[in-house]
Order: structure tokens, then C-alpha cells, then sequence
């Protein structure tokens, strides 16, 4: 969990929660990132609430902090026994649970929950983000025949970026976008040409004051100069909303556009990772799922967003 930071009643829940699953017998596993010490505006860092986390070290919950320091531990999941999987955008967090737009799939599937303990054990035995998702998951089958496939950065992160990418520049009937940024390289560049070529209906929905910021920093890097071209492109070829959300600053309000979606016809990819370049290098997860009916959904979900924040409808929805 990368940040986690409960308050009043969500707090004592999970805490519950945690304290009856330790006396059943169940062994409960908790990995954080410690406190980043640096700036860092896109992720907003997280702020690790201690007192909560040596409540659970004292009801019998193991956890370990990883360091934040180059890199980010900015997974959000959990493992449930050999079963399921929770994994999505939301944090631990009373805003994440009540501000901001965030999304949370449930996968059961005992391949998928192997997959992510494999990811977990690895970060547990050697808590170093660079070092971690460095294997290939295959396509899985869902007991409904669905198929669906997991990636974990930073080591899968090209596989990952590229896959994404090539969902877009193929996708026949529609793309959707969700992400609080769009600074990744690849997917920024195909978007931009999707976007331009008009073959396809596009849109979705970001979170302007971090892409505000994201663009004041790439106006000081001569070589990302391309990306305000091609941001530009997007968000005025296709309909995106922009949700106006509060400046991160320790203690503030956090109302972000935070949930992270991209489908490409009836591909979704879901998980912890901003389409952004420095997610390319933290420890993130996204599932990649293929189904007509999840796209449909995520697309519904997407558009309700984008237009809370600016974007017109879709006239039909493809």
C-alpha cells in the first residue's frame, strides 16, 4: 500500500478487521512506502500515518516499509489467502475513500493471486523497488473464460508502456483515458497520432493541476518539448475533461483525479499506474483484462467522470 493514512471510522474498521483475521489465524503482511523525503509533485507523496501502522504491529500484523528513495513503492493491492486479488487506484486513505475518483477491482483467480504474491514476496524478501517485477506473467483464464494478464513495473514497464501503446494505434472502435497525468513517452505519442488520424472515438479525463505542473517542468527540458506539442494535440482533438483539483500540500485536502484506466476497444488495463514516465520506474501493478463487457463498464464509468469535469458526452456510445 503506498499510502495509508486512515482516520476515525475507516481506521478503526480496517484496524478490526486486521485484529479478527490475526485471531482466526490468518497471517496478515503489510507493505508501505516509507516517506519519500524528497519533492515530488506527480504522485503526490504519501504521508504514513505511524501511529496506525504500530496499532496493527501490536494486534499481530508483520509489516515492512520499503524505501521511496529513488524510486516508488506505489502499489495499491492486496492478496486474499491463494484466491483473489484487490487491486486498483485506491489508497488506504480517508480521501481516496471520499474525495477522489479512484477505482478498485476485485479478480478471483488463484493463477492471478500467485502472481501477485510472487510480486510481494519479492519486495518482502528484498524490499529495493528496482529490483522488483523483474518476470513475464502469461494471458490467465478466469474461471468465465475471460482472459487477463498482469504486469508489475518497474521490471515489466516497456513490455508494459509499449502494450499499452499498441492497444491504442490498433484499436478500431474507441479509446478511453483515465489518469491523473499522461507523460509516458509511448503511450503520450500514440494517443497524440490517434488523436490527429480520427478513426477512432477518444476521450477521457485527467487531473489538470498536476498536469499543470507536469508541463511547467517539461517547459525547463529542452528535450520534452514534443510532449506539450503532443498533450496539446490530445486535449484539443478529443474530448477530455480536466478536473481542477486542490495543490498537493502536507495536510491539504486531496480531491485528485486519481483513478487510472485506459481501454482500447475491449482491452481495459487497470491498476496502480499513472500513464506517466515515472511510473515506468516505480513499483506499480496493472491488470490487463479482455472482455467487451468490463470495456463497456470502465467506458461508462470514464465518461461519467469526464464529464463531471468539462468533457460533452459521447453522442453514441460506441
Amino acid at each position: 500500500m503506498y499510502d495509508l493514512r486512515l482516520e476515525q471510522s475507516p481506521s478503526a474498521t480496517l484496524l478490526h478487521s486486521f485484529e479478527a483475521a490475526v485471531k482466526r489465524g490468518v497471517a496478515v503482511r503489510l507493505i508501505f512506502n516509507e516517506d519519500h523525503a524528497q519533492t515530488i509533485p506527480v504522485p503526490p507523496p504519501p504521508e504514513i500515518d505511524w501511529a496506525f501502522v504500530d496499532q496493527l504491529k501490536s494486534i499481530g500484523v508483520q509489516v515492512r516499509p520499503v524505501p521511496g528513495v529513488p524510486d516508488l513503492m506505489h502499489h495499491k493491492y492486496v492478496v486474499r489467502d491463494a484466491a483473489s486479488v484487490l487491486t486498483g487506484s485506491t489508497n488506504w486513505t480517508n480521501d481516496s475513500w471520499n474525495r477522489e475518483e479512484n477505482v478498485l477491482f476485485t479478480v478471483d483467480s488463484g493463477e492471478v493471486a500467485a502472481a501477485y504474491a510472487q510480486n510481494f514476496n519479492g519486495l518482502w524478501d528484498k524490499p529495493v523497488v528496482a529490483a522488483s517485477g523483474r518476470y513475464s506473467v502469461p494471458w490467465l483464464l478466469l474461471s468465465d473464460a475471460t482472459r487477463v494478464r498482469p504486469y508489475f513495473c518497474p521490471g515489466r514497464s516497456l513490455k508494459l508502456v509499449h502494450a499499452m501503446s499498441r492497444s491504442i494505434a490498433s484499436a478500431e472502435k474507441r479509446v478511453r483515458v483515465c489518469s491523473p497525468v499522461i507523460t509516458s513517452g509511448p503511450i503520450l505519442g500514440t494517443l497524440a497520432e490517434a488523436c490527429e488520424q480520427r478513426k477512432v472515438d477518444i476521450a477521457g479525463v485527467y487531473d489538470a493541476t498536476q498536469m499543470d505542473d507536469v508541463q511547467r517542468q517539461w517547459s525547463s527540458q529542452g528535450g520534452a518539448a514534443w510532449k506539450i506539442g503532443a498533450f496539446h494535440t490530445v486535449v484539443s482533438s478529443a474530448r477530455f475533461g480536466a478536473k481542477r483539483s486542490t495543490p498537493y500540500a502536507k495536510g491539504s485536502v486531496h480531491d485528485f483525479m486519481h483513478a487510472k484506466i485506459l481501454v482500447a476497444d475491449d482491452y481495459v488495463y487497470a491498476g496502480s499506474f499513472n500513464l506517466s514516465h515515472s511510473g515506468e520506474s516505480n513499483a506499480e501493478n496493472v491488470i490487463q483484462i479482455e472482455s467487451a463487457a468490463i470495456a463497456q463498464m470502465c467506458v461508462a464509468y470514464i465518461d461519467r467522470v469526464a464529464a463531471r469535469y468539462g468533457s460533452p458526452p459521447a453522442h453514441v456510445m460506441p
